[in-house]
């Protein structure tokens, strides 16, 4: 027993000596760690009172510090900043969907101004700006080297007056300068149409209106169509939105699925992780559904397509998108203003991070570069000169055909010029609207295919499936 006894106080004191020896160290790289961290902070307030006593001119310190708390943010990612009350409180307002500005989302990449995208029926679009133009300058003040915020502010300004930006443009020699008049920006989140049996679902941006805008949306353009029976498909156009609230992404994404991972976010810290899944309901009754996309896709967009894509629930056209998959916490902080955090990463069903890569599309089909003026006019007078066996002087009648079928004939001609003429306008629309004409056509042979194994895979009567799930 004595023995037994030394052995467990020996095992103690070995142990409490073990624990000891690692600690320490520990310990001790802790507290070196922590002055190091002390004494750069000791280094930054000698270099703020040197820069107030010395400097060449008067400093504002309040500006001194703000400087210094949004350099410090930047170097982290482009998406990290400090936001001044002013910027707190117009980024608030932007999230209800109306500010001032000239429609435009940027981005910095290797201290350029770098365009993510314009927005739809802004100063920024109407005036041809494109996702992926660098601004180099404004007003002849060049934006190299300076902070993002910094530059942005030079974009702001009252509505009404006028800003001229210096664009450099992949494909273009030489850089040129835009003229724009900045407005009051009003989006309308989510904007609906039909071509044909096809419901298009244009979404600009997500903000707090974004759902209740799709939500109406789907239900207006269904009505028009005919109701659900006569809808050929569902076109969800996300081309240059470049994204929002993750809240309202992960709604559009569960308006058009019944079940399964929307995303999943994970953070530095394993509890901080989430998932969220969609709930029963799918508001496309289950029809083809094909997402468009391109450079200018990004965040919650990319977060929507990635969730459809994933489950096999959309067919995406398009071009890769954007590549943002992290996640920006706004943390309100003293003195009314905010700052923006990447605080997470977020991921696909499938578990694929998009972060710098973006999100490949199904089918790849760019946008052709629109035909010069002088081109169309060209056009127009090459289909002017052609003629048909109607034209003819003499040509012989067919008789074969009622006044009925005639007319079918002559609406039949008419939509494929309207379908000529949308190509020619928006290529990747006309090949998604081709796309989903040709998907429902296929949908009652699918749907019977589809009838016939669940009825192949019925329980048999001892209440086992023929089919196992692995």
């Amino acid at each position: 027993m004595k023995k037994f006894m030394m052995a467990a106080v020996g095992g103690t004191l070995a142990g409490a000596l073990l624990s000891t020896q690692v600690a320490a160290p520990l310990m001790a790289e802790e507290t070196k760690r922590n002055e190091t961290v002390y004494q750069q902070l000791d280094l930054f307030g000698d270099i703020f009172e040197k820069i107030r006593q010395d400097y060449v001119e008067p400093v504002d310190s309040k500006k001194l510090i703000e400087a210094a708390i949004n350099g410090m943010l930047s170097s982290l990612d482009p998406h990290s900043s400090y936001l001044p009350p002013s910027d707190y409180s117009d980024m608030r307002v932007q999230t209800r969907g109306s500010f001032g500005g000239l429609g435009i989302e940027v981005t910095q990449e290797d201290g350029f101004v770098k365009v993510v995208s314009p927005m739809d029926g802004t100063p920024a679009a109407e005036a041809g700006i494109k996702s992926g133009d660098f601004i180099t300058a404004v007003d002849g003040e060049s934006l190299m080297g300076i902070p993002l915020d910094q530059a942005v502010d030079k974009m702001r300004g009252p509505v009404g007056s006028d800003i001229t930006v210096t664009i450099v443009r992949e494909g273009e020699q030489d850089p040129f300068d835009v003229t724009l008049t900045r407005d009051t920006i009003k989006l309308t989140a989510v904007k609906g149409r039909h071509d044909g049996d096809t419901v298009i679902l244009r979404i600009t941006t997500f903000n707090d209106q974004t759902f209740p805008n799709l939500e109406s949306s789907i239900k207006e353009q269904v009505k028009e169509v005919g109701g659900m029976d006569k809808v050929d498909g569902f076109i969800v156009d996300l081309r240059n939105n470049p994204g929002g609230l993750l809240t309202q992404a992960i709604k559009t994404a569960d308006a058009f699925l019944d079940k399964g991972e929307i995303v999943s976010t994970r953070g530095r810290n394993p509890q901080d992780s989430e998932r969220f899944n969609a709930t029963a309901g799918d508001m496309a009754d289950g029809k083809p559904i094909v997402v468009l996309i391109n450079g200018g896709s990004a965040s919650a967009s990319e977060i929507v397509t990635g969730a459809l894509q994933d489950h096999h629930r959309a067919i995406v056209v398009g071009t890769k998108s954007f590549g943002k998959g992290s996640v920006q916490t706004v943390m309100p902080i003293q003195g009314e203003g905010a700052m923006r955090l990447t605080t997470a990463r977020y991921y696909t069903p499938s578990g694929r991070s998009i972060q710098s890569l973006g999100i490949a599309p199904d089918v790849v089909v760019p946008q052709p570069d629109q035909p010069k003026s002088e081109d169309k006019a060209a056009e127009g007078d090459n289909a002017r000169k052609m003629t048909s066996e109607a034209d003819l002087k003499g040509a012989i009648t067919n008789d074969s055909m009622t006044e009925d079928e005639k007319q079918q004939a002559e609406d039949e001609r008419a939509k494929a010029e309207e379908a000529a003429k949308r190509r020619m306008e928006d290529f990747q629309m006309s090949y998604a609207i081709d796309l989903i004409k040709g998907l429902s056509a296929i949908a009652p042979e699918t749907q019977a295919d589809t009838a016939s194994t669940q009825k192949a895979e019925a329980p048999s009567a001892d209440g086992k499936s023929d089919t196992q799930q692995n």
